[in-house]
């Protein structure tokens, strides 16, 4: 048996004992702290994600020739078969593949990341919430099954190995729970670098999801969760690294920065299933969710894709509490206020009939607690997106 498959077997069974239960279960709700599962102190899951100056991000432009040859591919093919099969949301958040039976459709998602918290179980669990997202955006609010991808570091000590992954696993499985759905396989290998994700899977009917290409002029734009997610994490890593801590400390309190990484956490790990379930019931005219092209980055793909000759204008930024100030400190390497900064498992970005979008936001925050804002306009344009040059910063306070 190689070194590659002995260490995979077992890491899943350790997996499998977390899974299917653990005597401590409910420790893993509280904060993670290394010393009590005998690991050193200085433990730091986030080490496992160092690409050492490398993005681990594909350039938007890069993705979206990719798309475009892929969209070319399909056409190409289907001509060439004499058949005309509506394929609809390459290039949007979810493949959605109308299927032979039943007239119902296939819609399909798959994302992975490396950690950006030091909590295992509340990584597994963003990484759960940020792969349903994108069914979420769609309008899709049942999940039928969702596999799991796991890479386990080889930097990892056995020890680190047996303690992580199956917190990771379980915050996975708990989420999956918590959207109504469970985890059947997966794969699982060993990697340069930790990483965490999986595929959603449903079967539907075309009236379950919302084909986001509908936005007419008159819609108003509405956020679901606050931005700033990347700079609260990054913040927070910072207090260990003193060189960094000088460069925000004159704007942000040590106790600031603990708020604002729990507030993100959070939101991060809240599944997106409420709002995708409200937008049915506000006539929404489509959605995309805030992820790794930030929301300008978002807005303009979701904007490109419209029917209608329209664009998107942004006139106020939700955001953290703070995390605007930390930016700004930071120069030009968050673009937060831009509308560059990457999010994790953000909020849904929603086009909404104007009479309907103060409801909208008044119902998600008597279910859910938490607010929503209507952030911008759509007017007629050219299909594209942009932030006015001075934005209305909304602070949002981190929950105590």
């Amino acid at each position: 048996m190689s070194y590659q498959s002995s260490v995979a077997q077992d890491t899943l069974a350790a997996a499998q004992l977390e899974m299917a239960g653990n005597p401590n279960t409910l420790a893993l709700r509280r904060p993670f702290d290394p010393v009590a599962h005998d690991l050193e102190a200085s433990f730091r899951l986030t080490r496992f994600a160092d690409l050492k100056g490398r993005s681990c991000k594909v350039p938007q432009d890069v993705l979206g020739k990719l798309v475009e040859s892929l969209q070319q591919d399909y056409s190409q093919q289907d001509e060439f078969m004499h058949v005309a099969i509506p394929r609809i949301g390459i290039g949007l958040d979810c493949s959605v593949t109308p299927l032979r039976h039943g007239g119902l459709c296939l819609v399909q998602t798959t994302d992975f990341f490396y950690p950006l918290v030091d909590d295992p179980y509340m990584m597994g669990k963003i990484a759960c919430a940020n792969v349903l997202s994108d069914l979420y955006a769609m309008g899709v609010t049942e999940c039928d099954n969702m596999l799991m991808l796991l890479g386990v570091s080889t930097k990892m000590t056995e020890k680190e190995r047996d303690v992580v992954i199956p917190l990771i696993m379980r915050g996975f499985k708990d989420s999956a729970l918590e959207a109504g759905t469970s985890v059947t396989g997966g794969q699982t290998v060993i990697n340069p670098w930790c990483a965490i994700g999986g595929v959603a899977t449903t079967i539907c009917q075309p009236n379950e999801y919302i084909v986001p290409d509908n936005a007419v002029m008159g819609d108003v734009l509405v956020l679901t969760k606050p931005l700033g997610t990347q700079v609260a994490v990054n913040a927070h890593q910072w207090l260990d690294q003193p060189e960094r801590w000088n460069r925000i400390k004159l704007v942000v309190s040590e106790e600031d920065v603990r708020k604002a990484y729990h507030r993100a956490m959070d939101s991060m790990s809240r599944l997106n299933r409420i709002a995708a379930r409200l937008m049915h019931k506000y006539n929404a005219h489509g959605s995309t969710d805030v992820t790794g092209f930030g929301l300008l980055g978002h807005a303009q793909n979701l904007a490109s894709h419209q029917k209608n000759e329209v664009s998107f204008v942004i006139h106020n930024l939700p955001v953290i509490a703070k995390m605007a100030a930390v930016a700004k400190a930071c120069g030009n390497m968050f673009q937060l206020l831009q509308g560059h900064a990457p999010e994790t498992s953000g909020g849904l970005l929603i086009c909404l009939p104007r009479e309907q979008a103060a409801a909208y936001c008044k119902d998600i925050e008597k279910q859910e607690g938490y607010q929503a804002w209507i952030i911008g306009i759509v007017e007629k344009g050219n299909r594209t997106a942009r932030i006015i040059d001075k934005p209305r910063v909304i602070e949002v306070p981190a929950k105590d």
